[in-house]
């Protein structure tokens, strides 16, 4: 049976999430919620990892079409942060104001890169 391949953008963003949810569990994190949305921002991944909680993002480029606008990385903006620390504060305030990071998963291609602690919320 042929694979799937997934041609629009979100098709696209939830195989990448898919992948990074593997690797994560695969590595000892245990996922609490998927795609956790509020009015300006949305997280796509949220983890416990130990008595942490990892706030994830995902970003999943193909290989290089368009070389100008940089890599899986690039996209995680100053303005992308901002919305990401938003949708974490509302998670703590429901869950309880524990320990968290803020981690990357970067999928360039067939290439991953998980960024522990990839910024701060200060």
């Amino acid at each position: 049976m042929a694979a799937i391949i997934p041609h629009s953008t979100k098709q696209i963003g939830d195989a990448g999430e898919e992948v990074a949810e593997r690797h994560l569990v695969a590595n000892g994190l245990r996922v609490l919620a998927r795609n956790f949305r509020v009015k300006g921002g949305e997280i796509d991944l949220v983890c416990r990892d130990g008595a942490n909680t990892v706030f994830v993002e995902v970003r999943r480029r193909s290989v290089n079409p368009r070389a100008n606008f940089g890599g899986a990385a690039y996209s995680i903006t100053a303005t992308k942060q901002k919305r990401l620390i938003l949708a974490a504060r509302h998670w703590l305030a429901r869950h309880g104001d524990v320990p968290c990071r803020f981690d990357c998963v970067l999928i360039d291609g067939e290439q991953l890169e998980w960024l522990k602690d990839a910024f701060r919320a200060d």
